[in-house]
């Protein structure tokens, strides 16, 4: 690119005098780029930050893979299933559990949840219920102790210390003491699923000393269907296996989804500010007719005047995706670091906006695209002022 050529489409980007009005529609163009940036990288962070958010909570609450037996895996068996595990390099916890489902008793109400018998020693290596952990500590978790979640405690008016009724799949009643209260910032878990020591989720089951389910933690989570193609190797097939992404397959695909559809539908924001570029140009070509026959007369080619209303268009699509990026990478900031946009969690199961800026891919795409389309933009007028002759031109100058 010349010097010269620059020079000319920055001048004829800041008009003068009585051509004040090219330069507002200029402006006008510059900022609808800019809006349709900034909207589009807003949305598409606060989706991925939704990706992350619940990625990150439903891993923290379940492991990377879960081994099930046909039937409940019996303990005589379990030291066997640890040793293959163990000669695993990617695996880093092991846990044995029990789960299922019971009713518990407040005053005449009935509430239907989740339970999971857990070692609490051994769970920490695989889940994240300590960290979740608000009042109390896993430690105390032994027989005739539960642990239930925030939700949970506050729609029954439950407190640390005090005892809840429940009553098995068979109609058995027990006494448990509230020995902690989690939140994991996900109404479903926090209101629906409780923890109770290994003995006694076994004895709940009537499962003598037998397991449910066997989870397993990894160095990589992303290396989980890996891993699992391996185990089941090892193990063979009297075992099932799923991966935390098996578990939860629809709901990362239809998150995925959402997001491509929404970064398309937005990106026809930046389409229709696209044709204000070419109406700009368009008019800023007819304007500049007898600036065109004089550059044209002294020696400019066709090539040099296509150039010249080229880097003009860019220049406004640039200044569109610079102010938009800015703009929106700015909201994205505050809006992560105040949170002041709150959520219920009945509906969308986490408390709070989640926001997350990905240079890669997000934002570099929504650049690389936003240019794009004003490139292609810029084409048709930057042609049709190349093809203006210096005689036509001046003809009535």
């Amino acid at each position: 690119m010349r010097r010269i050529d620059f020079f000319l489409s920055w001048r004829y980007l800041l008009t003068k005098r009585k051509e004040k009005f090219l330069s507002l529609i200029s402006l006008i163009s510059v900022a609808g780029v800019a809006i349709g940036v900034m909207a589009l990288i807003i949305v598409i962070a606060v989706m991925t930050g939704f990706d992350r958010d619940l990625r990150a909570k439903i891993v923290g609450n379940y492991a990377h893979i879960t081994i099930h037996g046909f039937s409940p895996i019996q303990a005589a068996a379990y030291p066997g299933i640890e040793a293959k595990l163990k000669n695993e390099s990617h695996v880093i916890g092991i846990s044995p559990f029990v789960y299922g489902q019971l009713l518990i008793r407040e005053g005449e109400r009935f509430f239907a949840v989740d339970f999971k018998g857990i070692n609490p020693e051994t769970e920490k290596k695989v889940t994240d219920i300590s960290r979740y952990l608000i009042q109390g500590n896993i430690i105390d978790l032994k027989n005739n102790a539960v642990i239930i979640g925030k939700e949970l405690a506050g729609s029954m008016g439950l407190r640390l210390g005090e005892e809840i009724a429940i009553y098995s799949p068979r109609g058995k009643e027990s006494r448990l003491k509230i020995c902690g209260i989690f939140a994991s910032g996900m109404y479903e878990y926090d209101s629906r699923l409780i923890f109770v020591s290994t003995s006694t989720g076994q004895e709940l089951l009537e499962l003598g000393g037998a397991y449910s389910a066997i989870a397993v933690k990894l160095d990589n989570l992303y290396r989980a269907q890996e891993v699992k193609n391996k185990l089941q190797k090892t193990l063979g097939f009297d075992y099932q296996l799923r991966t935390w992404m098996d578990a939860n397959s629809n709901f990362f695909a239809a998150l995925k989804l959402e997001k491509l559809t929404m970064f398309i539908i937005l990106t026809l924001i930046i389409l229709v500010a696209s044709f204000n570029m070419v109406s700009t140009l368009v008019v800023m070509v007819v304007e500049k007719t007898k600036d065109i026959g004089i550059l044209k007369a002294l020696g400019m080619t066709s090539a040099d005047i296509r150039r010249i209303f080229t880097i003009e268009g860019m220049l406004i699509g640039l200044s569109g995706v610079f102010f938009g990026v800015a703009g929106g990478v700015g909201v994205c900031i505050l809006l992560s670091k105040y949170q002041f946009i709150k959520l219920p969690q009945d509906i969308y199961y986490i408390d709070r906006l989640p926001v997350a800026l990905a240079w890669w891919p997000d934002i570099t795409l929504i650049i690389g695209a936003s240019l794009l389309i004003t490139l292609l933009a810029t084409l048709y007028p930057a042609a049709k002022a190349a093809q203006l002759k210096p005689v036509e031109a001046l003809r009535y100058e």
